[in-house]
């Protein structure tokens, strides 16, 4: 029997269906990835502070990896980007947002934007607008400035275009091999109740979102871990994203081959093996080209349909060099209290798990973050639900007034203090030291670097009040020639996904101080709604993001004034300051209010000085084209697994073309009579090495190296080089060059 329904009350029933299926746990769901390695040459890498740490080549690339949820296509959303840099930067976050907001209107603002980096050490400086952190890098690199604002905005592009219907699913775990207390005479000074609270003095809680849409399944993930991206050394010198870089490109290569080993194959070729000589006869007949011009086409293997991020969370005193600290003339444990060796920070040094190799250590340490997120991501079965919010705001925190415990009970009001650095920092830590006679704990300082650094600035008597017990070298705050050496405003930002809630932190925070964080967020939130917040709700710092001001230590920490507690610029009430400003986040997020936006941050990049050199001019010995081989594979060669091969190129410099999305150097395989890219200078197993033969040569080389791996499949390969060439009329031209063949078994 048919039952006609008044029109009205159809109408009526199409509402309520609708308002049932808005009301469902599903978002919508976009992931982003985009190329943002930089200048692979002469320019200064960002983090060990090291002016001798030049690039000259890419271990592998960076990316910039994003992810926007959103409630409805009218309601919130959020959108998270992390970066393979060492930090998120004021400038290049100003920037980005003056793009989305001429592209998008208000969708993606300073609120509900979170720009994070992973704090590899081996990536190009010069795109901060401080002072203190483009010294090393000759100023401003416009270059490197650049290419992050590009990809940042390319990644959100992606993001965006790409939202569908979807679901969120959180997990988490401890990952107990990845990182060590690099500081822990400095984590001992904090409370013993305190500490016993805990069973490590580092984080090992590994917290991983991931991303399912509701017609095409997985399409990404995204993990908070603290641990340094300091397995490259302070003497590496090709770009890389170090171990969450690592991580991140393991994990994407599982997903795209099918959830199995991971690698980078994007045909397979059929196992010749039984047909070695006839390998060896075809190979014989490809010889290495001579260079040629080509088009600016950008030479991919494959374009990823997956993205994942291993984001960095309070790492500040967490080294990935788990073996521990010894020095390197006798081979004995360094002093625990200072990190000396007879008293030289200089020769103390970390070791990675894969000591000597660098490379080796940053595998290991990428993996074993890869394969936890991979098992959190196969069992995550708790979806995200509820609502969508964010706060944000600008605090000085050069002069903030806080409210304190005093030690009788009752409480007093302090202030924050303009941005100083203590000697300590000039130690540096264990992962790369400091030079001449500084080291870590010093909380005297001494005469010479003080009139060293007099000829600066010398602090007036409030500052050095303000800051004890740190002795101030330099006094960053209140330096302004020829424009701001350290930030004073900050932004504070809060990121509501239902149960998670992300906090995100314009610095390094350490151990205890974001355990602190966390957890007074968290029971303030609970208390303020607990039928919105209860017990499983999930909090997670995001560390260095939208801007960088060092390090954020507990008060505790700071009177050690080891390396972080020197290097926590606004005195020792930091801490307490960002939990007193982030509980007016979360009470703006419950109470459904807007903050006051607060003073905005400079925007400096007018002020900009740049003193690294213009690439003038390149050239080849006559006779040579770019792009020709200079030393060859050898004629008839075989290898096998886990062999390296090489090949040198003639060369251009680096600078005159990024290869944005695209590859200087290419490993190809022959498949009939066609070259295909199998692997690139993306790929863990490939490195591109650039050098001069003098400083001031015009003259370059390019070397590529394939270590193979096992996921390599036998059959004929070359190596192939693509490049730039500036000539003295300031044209750019791009070339290529191969290779002779060689057999793989």
């Amino acid at each position: 029997m048919t039952v006609s329904l008044p029109l009205s009350f159809q109408f009526l029933l199409l509402l309520l269906t609708r308002a049932v299926i808005s009301s469902s746990s599903e978002y919508l769901i976009g992931v982003g990835s985009y190329d943002i390695t930089g200048p692979a040459a002469d320019v200064n890498m960002m983090g060990y502070a090291n002016s001798e740490q030049i690039a000259s080549g890419i271990h592998f690339r960076l990316r910039a990896r994003a992810f926007i949820v959103a409630e409805a296509p009218q309601g919130n959303r959020v959108a998270f980007v992390n970066l393979d840099a060492c930090m998120a930067s004021q400038i290049v976050t100003i920037k980005v947002l003056e793009r989305l907001k001429a592209r998008y209107g208000d969708l993606y603002t300073e609120k509900n934007v979170a720009i994070s980096g992973i704090h590899t050490h081996a990536g190009p400086g010069g795109y901060l607008q401080y002072v203190t952190y483009i010294v090393t890098s000759l100023g401003f690199v416009r270059q490197s400035f650049d290419v992050l604002v590009d990809g940042i905005e390319q990644a959100i592009m992606q993001a965006h275009q790409t939202l569908r219907p979807g679901s969120v699913f959180v997990n988490k775990g401890d990952l107990l091999d990845a990182g060590v207390n690099r500081s822990p005479s400095s984590y001992l000074n904090n409370p013993a109740d305190e500490r016993s609270k805990y069973k490590y003095n580092v984080d090992k809680e590994m917290t991983l979102l991931k991303f399912v849409d509701s017609k095409m399944g997985p399409i990404g993930s995204f993990n908070w871990f603290a641990t340094h991206g300091t397995s490259m050394s302070r003497t590496n010198s090709l770009i890389s994203g170090d171990n969450k870089g690592a991580a991140a490109r393991f994990m994407e290569d599982w997903f795209e081959s099918g959830q199995k080993i991971p690698r980078r194959v994007s045909t397979i070729v059929s196992d010749l093996r039984q047909n070695h000589s006839r390998l060896l006869d075809i190979a014989a007949s490809y010889k290495s080209s001579r260079g040629q011009d080509f088009d600016a086409r950008k030479v991919r293997v494959r374009k990823a349909s997956f993205v994942s991020a291993f984001c960095q969370s309070n790492c500040g005193d967490v080294s990935p060099n788990v073996l521990g600290t010894f020095c390197i003339d006798t081979g004995l444990p360094c002093d625990f209290n200072h990190s000396t060796c007879n008293g030289k920070n200089e020769l103390c040094y970390g070791r990675g798990p894969g000591y000597p190799d660098e490379f080796e250590s940053t595998r290991i340490i990428g993996e074993r973050q890869f394969k936890m997120a991979v098992g959190l991501f196969n069992k995550a079965t708790e979806k995200l639900e509820g609502k969508i919010g964010y706060q944000h705001a600008y605090v000085d925190f050069s002069n903030l007034e806080v409210t304190v415990p005093k030690a009788g009970g009752g409480s007093e009001t302090v202030k924050t203090c303009p941005a100083a650095m203590g000697f300590g920092f000039a130690a540096g830590t264990t992962d790369g030291p400091g030079a001449f006679d500084f080291r870590q704990g010093d909380d005297k300082g001494n005469a010479f670097w003080r009139l060293v650094r007099n000829v600066l600035t010398t602090p007036g008597p409030d500052q050095v009040q303000c800051q004890k017990p740190k002795p101030i070298l330099l006094d960053t705050g209140e330096m302004k020639t020829p424009y701001d050496w350290a930030p004073s405003i900050l932004p504070v930002q809060m990121f509501h996904i239902g149960q998670l809630v992300i906090l995100s932190v314009p610095g390094e925070f350490t151990t205890m101080a974001g355990r602190r964080l966390r957890d007074a967020v968290k029971s303030f939130l609970i208390s303020l709604d607990s039928k919105q917040f209860s017990n499983n709700l999930h909090v997670v710092i995001a560390g260095l993001t939208n801007t960088y001001s060092q390090y954020i230590t507990t008060f505790e920490e700071y009177e050690v004034q080891r390396y972080e507690g020197a290097s926590t610029l606004y005195g020792p009430h930091t801490l307490t300051a960002y939990i007193q400003e982030f509980k007016k986040l979360a009470t703006a997020l419950v109470n459904g209010q807007t903050l006051p936006r607060g003073p905005l941050p400079p925007d400096l990049l007018d002020n900009q000085i740049s003193l690294l050199s213009p690439v003038v001019v390149d050239s080849t010995p006559i006779g040579v084209s770019f792009g020709d081989v200079k030393t060859d594979v050898p004629p008839k060669s075989t290898f096998v697994k886990g062999q390296q091969v090489n090949a040198t190129f003639w060369s251009g410099c680096p600078r005159n073309d990024l290869m944005t999305e695209g590859s200087f150097a290419v490993v190809e395989t022959l498949r009939g009579e066609k070259w295909v890219p199998v692997y690139d200078d993306d790929d863990f197993s490939v490195k591109f090495k650039w050098s001069r033969p003098g400083r001031l040569s015009s003259e370059s080389q390019a070397t590529v190296e394939w270590r193979i791996p096992e996921s390599a499949v036998a059959g004929v390969y070359r190596l192939r080089h693509y490049g730039a060439s500036k000539s003295l009329v300031g044209s750019i031209t791009s070339f290529s060059g191969s290779s002779s063949a060689f057999v793989v078994v």
